[in-house]
């Protein structure tokens, strides 16, 4: 795909307009890609053309939004283990392990809200939860247009929280990204 109907796309997807401004100042998609280093930009573009709900790709974008969501566990009140639970049993289900069902994704899930809602460390609880969640959300979505909505969503506000902290942050967040699809979306 041309940088053109990458850009194009983005307009269409209703990217923020922050994104669509940094995307314009390249030449080509894989420079703007391997430049970039707001990993919630490019989960968000991800999840939006995650694929069909239960998918290998949708799993493989939980798996991506899990790993940015485990750098804001190190902000989670010592002794709350729910979110890590959350990212756990969301990475169990995208690896097919031990029997996790999307009933346990979304119990862990909502476990991991509740800590948050009580946890000092907010966005921190709140990210292992999102990503927890995208696997939930976006396999019992009832199309495919709100599957790739609801992990969007998911996937891109456990990016947010992650890499809210600190820009060094942010730029692992982009980095695991790009360890996980090193090309940008076609």
């Amino acid at each position: 795909m041309k940088h053109q109907e990458q850009i194009e796309r983005l307009i269409k997807l209703r990217a923020c307009s922050s994104a669509v401004k940094y995307a314009k100042q390249y030449k080509s998609s894989q420079k703007a890609w391997d430049d970039c280093d707001r990993g919630e930009w490019m989960l968000w573009y991800l999840g939006k053309l995650a694929g069909k709900p239960e998918s290998k790709s949708r799993k493989k974008l939980v798996l991506c939004a899990s790993k940015c969501a485990r750098l804001s566990l190190k902000y989670v009140s010592r002794g709350e283990k729910r979110p890590l639970r959350a990212i756990e049993t969301a990475e169990g289900w995208a690896f097919n392990k031990g029997g996790v069902t999307l009933g346990d994704v979304r119990a862990a899930a909502d476990a991991a809200y509740a800590a948050s809602a009580a946890n000092t460390a907010y966005a921190a609880a709140s990210a292992a939860a999102s990503a927890a969640s995208a696997a939930a959300s976006a396999a019992y979505a009832a199309s495919a247009a709100d599957a790739a909505y609801a992990a969007a969503s998911a996937a891109a506000s456990a990016a947010y929280a992650a890499s809210a902290a600190d820009a060094k942050t942010q730029n692992k967040c982009a980095k695991i990204v790009r360890e996980f699809y090193p090309k940008p979306p076609n």
